[in-house]
């Protein structure tokens, strides 16, 4: 029922603003320092979605202070992608840029398709339907791998 946490994961998507810190904020809530834990997008041209905020906090995930980062803000940073145990790409695009990123590194790329959820719906209430999906495919992906959750 899941796998050993890697010391250092990166969570990746298009914009950094939905999946992937829905992603890394719900890894540090699950698995607490266990591993280190980030996320970034192909562009940082959008911020935290406000749906994405609302749901996570339903399951007691901050997620109103983060920040949107490209992957070259990641490493400007300092955070290389060489440097992580394992980089999970949620889009087919993050994917497709990780890969091309990566492929002198010695590391570990997953591909975890999660639904975006942003522009699905018409009421509020709609929409919060899908960002809720999305954040329980992510938790799904998450126990899957590396077991229940170690922290409430």
């Amino acid at each position: 029922m899941g796998g050993e946490l890697p010391q250092s994961v990166l969570f990746c998507c298009d914009h950094n603003s939905v999946r992937s810190p829905m992603a890394e904020g719900i890894t540090k809530k699950f698995y607490g320092t266990d591993s280190y834990v980030q996320s970034a997008g192909i562009k940082n041209d959008l911020e935290i979605d406000g749906f994405a905020i609302a749901v996570c906090k339903e399951i007691g995930v901050e997620l109103s202070r983060h920040r949107s980062r490209s992957f070259e803000e990641l490493e400007k940073m300092g955070d290389q992608l060489s440097s992580f145990d394992l980089v999970v790409a949620l889009s087919p695009a993050s994917l497709s840029k990780v890969e091309e990123m990566t492929r002198f590194y010695h590391l570990e790329v997953a591909f975890w398709p999660i639904t975006d959820p942003a522009g699905q719906g018409e009421t509020r209430e709609d929409k919060l339907a899908a960002y809720r999906d999305t954040r329980d495919q992510i938790v799904a992906n998450l126990t899957a791998h590396w077991g229940p959750a170690r922290r409430a």
